[in-house]
């Protein structure tokens, strides 16, 4: 009996999956806390030896639950765009992890998009934001002496998180990313698959602190256990890993994520497009690159997460529901969740969270109940412009992550949309594509073997009238244009 090994470091955990590749299943998953760090406001980061450690004692947890002699390869994916900087020659953090959600560089992003936001969306098809990784090295190489003096020395390593857990898990031998990571951070050019000299220039970043660019179905180095090496195979960032899992390998095939934040992937095929309000990322890249409008939401389960632990509204995640359905309607209540601004379609760095139409007949229920019909909202938004400006039909939405267990929602969500909601019977999408881009790179499966494998655990059809649907919809559109004023 053989497995592969996917490590998915997330943004709040670190887990390690275990994949059975003759039965096709996850058999173990262990998870292990990280903990966000908020030095200042709008600053976020984690500790980069606490990914590490958290990283390497669920790998080895896992293994041997089964021992080394019986794992075939680890996959990694990852959170994406968040930044590490480390010293080449130790491997030693030079300053925490700077997370995607951190928007210390809103300012200096606003400087570099009047001169070269054009110049950067036809190379990276990203807009220029803080959520990108370049600006946080940027910032890293003004503001921390250590990180200054490593450059100096020619020392300086920058990476995504992917990147650090490669160079630390083989003992520094692989310095090294894959496209779906490296299309992230405003410095690759996804039209030659390569860092691009004119965006370095931009943002002063020298090439020599940057991996080796590899496609995601690559091995990438060894990690040695027990005297036995273990390929590193398989990378990719977590929602390019999670469009994987949900086997999105035709054009028009789209998938949502609910984590963290909310993000939304469609398959455009093999020819770049671009949008005026989504980015183009590239995606799994088996067989030459594959390319996908993104709709980025910067807040989802965060906000559920706020009315468990801020509010108080209830003790699990999962009892929202219930609270939700507890009342008729949101009773004209809507919740525009922009903790950390606002991502697609408005890119409004600046923008706060704002809640509207209480009434003194308001309860936490309503409130509950807006904020979960706020993250289906956010997706009705990105999915109208897919359709638009990719030039593709969506005839359904597979759903992964945390609240697409939450039947409320996955019905809202097909309602607002009118378009099917398909949640698979495996959610552990972006682990299971970590762990089918290993087998890939390693010759175990091919990517038509992985498409047939996904099963639906359950259909969500649209069942609201669309005079009852645009009403809705109208109403959350009307509370966004007060948070952006």
């Amino acid at each position: 009996m053989k497995y592969v090994i996917a490590l998915d470091e997330g943004t709040t955990s670190t887990r390690a999956v275990l994949y059975n590749i003759k039965s096709g299943k996850i058999e173990k998953v262990k998870n292990i806390p990280v903990k966000q760090h908020y030095p200042q406001p709008s600053f976020v980061e984690e500790s980069a030896p606490e990914i590490y450690s958290s990283t390497l004692a669920a790998l080895i947890e896992i293994i041997e639950t089964v021992g080394a002699d019986n794992v075939v390869g680890i996959g990694v994916t990852n959170q994406r765009e968040t930044v590490v900087a480390w010293e080449r020659s130790s491997g030693k953090p030079l300053y925490n992890a700077i997370i995607w959600q951190c928007r210390r560089t809103v300012d200096y992003c606003a400087s570099i998009e009047k001169e070269y936001g054009e110049l950067i969306k036809s190379k990276t098809g990203l807009k220029v934001d803080a959520y990108f990784s370049a600006s946080k090295m940027r910032w890293l190489i003004d503001n921390v002496p250590q990180v200054k003096s490593a450059l100096l020395k020619k020392d300086l390593c920058f990476g995504t998180i992917e990147s650090y857990l490669i160079f630390k898990l083989t003992g520094g031998k692989s310095f090294v990313t894959d496209y779906t990571n490296a299309s992230r951070t405003m410095l690759f050019n996804i039209n030659t698959l390569e860092w691009d000299d004119e965006l370095l220039k931009v943002f002063d970043i020298p090439k020599h602190t940057l991996p080796t660019v590899k496609s995601p179905d690559s091995v990438f180095g060894e990690f040695e256990y027990g005297g036995k090496k273990i390929a590193i195979a398989g990378a990719a960032g977590d929602q390019q890993a999670a469009a994987v899992g949900q086997g999105c390998f035709e054009s028009g095939s789209a998938k949502i994520t609910y984590g963290t934040g909310m993000f939304m992937l469609a398959n455009i095929g093999s020819k770049i497009k671009h949008s005026r309000s989504l980015v183009t990322t590239l995606g799994y890249g088996l067989n030459g690159p594959v390319y996908m409008f993104e709709g980025s939401v910067f807040n989802s389960g965060s906000a559920v997460q706020w009315l468990r632990d801020g509010l108080e509204f209830f003790k699990r995640s999962k009892d929202s529901e219930k609270l939700a359905t507890s009342v008729a309607s949101s009773n004209g209540v809507y919740v525009v969740s922009a903790f950390t601004g606002l991502g697609a379609p408005y890119w409004k760095g600046d923008a706060t969270g704002l809640i509207t139409g209480i009434t003194r007949g308001t309860t936490k229920a309503h409130i509950t109940r807006a904020v979960l019909e706020g993250m289906a909202y956010s997706a009705r938004e990105i999915v109208d412009i897919m359709q638009e400006e990719g030039e593709i039909s969506l005839d359904s939405l597979r759903v992964d992550g945390g609240a697409s267990q939450n039947n409320f929602l996955m019905q809202f969500q097909a309602d607002i949309c009118n378009i099917k909601v398909d949640r698979p019977i495996e959610r552990e999408s972006t682990a299971l594509g970590a762990a089918y881009l290993c087998m890939i790179a390693l010759g175990i499966k091919s990517a038509s073997e992985i498409a047939i494998a996904r099963k639906s655990e359950r259909i969500f059809s649209p069942q609201m009238d669309n005079a009852e649907r645009e009403q809705l919809y109208n109403g959350y559109k009307n509370a966004v244009k007060r948070c952006i004023l």
